[in-house]
């Protein structure tokens, strides 16, 4: 279950950038920050990573809450928007609101347990394996979803498939793992 509030300095940052936005915004999240306060796992990040932004352009919102923003000055937080992040085709979908009722403007969109990890296939690194356990420790993945989404929504869009395919793989031996040791 989500958490039902933004932690500081979350809640603080994002107020006051609704403040200076203009018409309605929505903000596709995904990585440390969404692990943290939409499923509620410990995950110390500095950054909101943005895939896309609807409604404000993205050079807009780096100016008002990039890296070395005022914004950020002041909370020491910043919205990263990621240039090229390759995420299963049908990710919108299933996009959940982490800010109903919260903000006039700004809409906080949370990717998926499931289409996060995906969106960390390509890079692999320590973090995201670290992700990846925590996502399945905590709010649990579903073996034959991440299968399926990635065959049918991601695969035909990998520059190295048979790479990712292995990483695939190799994840989910983890998840399988730490399902046996839940169970057990």
């Amino acid at each position: 279950m989500p958490p039902s509030r933004l932690h500081e300095p979350w809640a603080s940052f994002l107020r006051k950038l609704d403040e200076q936005l203009s018409q309605p915004t929505d903000l596709h999240c995904f990585g440390g920050f969404v692990i943290a306060e939409h499923y509620g796992l410990v995950r110390p990040t500095a950054d909101i990573d943005i895939l896309a932004s609807r409604g404000t352009d993205p050079g807009t919102l780096a100016r008002l809450a990039g890296k070395d923003s005022p914004l950020h000055k002041r909370f020491g937080v910043y919205v990263d928007v990621v240039g090229v992040a390759t995420v299963p085709e049908d990710y919108e979908s299933r996009l959940a609101t982490m800010s109903a009722g919260r903000f006039t403007y700004l809409r906080v969109r949370a990717f998926e347990r499931h289409d996060l990890v995906l969106a960390k296939i390509e890079r692999n690194s320590d973090r995201d394996r670290e992700d990846l356990e925590a996502l399945a420790r905590g709010a649990g993945l579903d073996v034959s979803v991440l299968k399926s989404r990635y065959e049918n929504e991601l695969r035909p869009f990998l520059g190295r498939p048979d790479r990712e395919d292995l990483t695939l793989s190799l994840w989910i031996a983890i998840v399988e793992e730490i399902n046996r040791r839940r169970t057990t």
